[in-house]
């Protein structure tokens, strides 16, 4: 498989139509992307598999979409408002800004993460390690201070304290306000699971490396509500469930790893967490999180609302908070993983490239399949009807521009796992020729055999 670094692979999606910089006109927005007509194509399939695996397909879970902004007070009881910041540090020489523990992270390249480091053990980290700035090289920092990441706005007309909310910087805080309405009204019995795609803010010190780490960004997250004292066992499961679930859509196997949390590094709510982390070009970084939470986010609504939030067990007849398990994994940083995956350059005999090749699962893939007429003056009628009949059933697209190596060519490097050609057969007997992406093979199918053949390729 072909490296690619990531300046190289942000020229590329730029290039192809899937990531542009934000309000680029105006000179952008730091750490504001754009989804492109090919990005926009590749979320929203990312989301639809895990959607499709982690609610539709599984018999434990139901999904929910909370409103991005809630009463201030959810904040207050999750501890967001008192305590989510990050360490803030500054060069005194250059005055540029870093979050402490990024300096730690970047330094070790992943293998240290500052996780439930003090303010004084991370300065101290710094000073031993001389950990300079990597902006000018002086080892001159100012004290750590912390620094609130939520997004602080005003609802109605007035801007004054009564009126202030937040742009949520998780989107597991509706799940667990909303548990009570959820159990009722589905009538769900323990274990069962909540999950939920959508938007999170977070006003991040040292946002960077591309999509990896953005002030906007979306979730896919689940949180799975469960007996006290079974845990640690739902725990395991929706450790391996989401590592097998990165490997069938596609992300490199060989790049992904678990990094488990030691005791010193857990939250003071949490009795396990770990990392699937992924191999980027700048090392190992994190792609999925999956803790144990116990009951924390539930006793902190019930106590702070006043609002019973216990769940009667119909098999004993008790009334207790449940535990949750919560993997959570970013889209971008999934879409970023699958397309460091992906892509591929293949050579010749002489090392010379003869075309790239993003291997997408085609599932996953933007588009499923590319119309062809071999000669446009010829076939584009016929061509037409049946990417109007294919764009029923999947996301088609049709390209008629420069020969028909070039347009296969096109569509391999943007992912297309096949690409049907319309010549004088298809006009006569009803044929196409299918060219596969991956191996470059071609068959031959009647028109109507190219839909159930194509949807059969599109499980993981």
């Amino acid at each position: 498989m072909q490296k690619i670094t990531l300046e190289e692979l942000v020229a590329y999606l730029k290039e192809q139509g899937f990531v542009f910089q934000g309000s680029e006109i105006y000179g952008g927005l730091a750490n504001a992307w754009d989804y492109g007509p090919l990005g926009v194509e590749l979320k929203r399939n990312i989301k639809n598999a895990w959607w499709k695996k982690f609610v539709q397909n599984n018999r434990y879970n139901v999904g929910l979409d909370a409103a991005l902004l809630m009463n201030k007070e959810v904040w207050v009881a999750s501890g967001h408002i008192g305590s989510f910041s990050d360490p803030l540090v500054d060069c005194k020489k250059c005055h540029s800004r870093f979050r402490a523990d990024k300096l730690i992270e970047d330094y070790t390249h992943g293998e240290i993460t500052g996780d439930g480091m003090s303010n004084e053990e991370l300065t101290k980290y710094l000073l031993d390690h001389k950990i300079v700035c990597p902006t000018c090289g002086a080892l001159d920092y100012t004290d750590i201070r912390q620094f609130n990441l939520m997004f602080k706005t005003h609802m109605g007309v007035i801007e004054e304290a009564k009126s202030e909310v937040y742009l949520r910087p998780e989107t597991a805080q509706g799940i667990f306000v909303n548990f009570k309405n959820i159990q009722r009204t589905t009538r769900r019995k323990l274990p069962f699971g909540v999950g939920q795609i959508g938007k999170s803010f977070r006003n991040e010190i040292t946002p960077g490396n591309f999509i990896f780490r953005t002030r906007e960004f979306e979730q896919m997250e689940l949180e799975f509500f469960c007996k006290p004292g079974t845990e640690l066992e739902w725990f395991s499961y929706w450790r391996k469930y989401c590592m097998d679930f990165l490997k069938s859509i596609g992300v490199d196997g060989e790049k992904l790893r678990y990094r488990d949390h030691e005791q010193k590094e857990l939250s003071f709510y949490s009795n396990a967490t770990t990392d699937i982390e992924f191999e980027f070009p700048w090392g190992f970084g994190e792609l999925w999180g999956i803790a144990s939470r116990t009951n924390y986010d539930l006793n902190a609504h019930q106590t702070h609302s006043k609002e019973n939030l216990e769940y009667l067990d119909p098999e004993t007849n008790t009334k207790y908070l449940p535990y949750v398990v919560e993997p959570s994994v970013g889209v971008e940083r999934m879409l970023l993983s699958i397309l460091f995956s992906a892509y591929d350059e293949e050579k010749d005999e002489t090392g010379k490239v003869t075309r790239t090749v993003l291997r997408l699962h085609p599932a996953i893939a933007p588009y499923k399949v590319a119309v062809l007429p071999l000669i446009k003056k010829n076939h584009s009628e016929k061509a037409y009807e049946i990417f109007d009949l294919l764009s029923e059933h999947f996301q088609a697209v049709y390209d008629e521009t420069a020969n028909v190596g070039k347009r296969y060519r096109r569509q391999d490097a943007i992912g297309t796992p096949y690409c049907i050609c319309v010549d004088d057969n298809t006009i006569n007997d009803g044929t196409v020729t299918v060219r596969d992406r991956d191996t470059m093979e071609q068959i031959t199918l009647k028109v109507e055999e190219v839909i159930p053949y194509i949807d059969s390729k599109l499980k993981f």
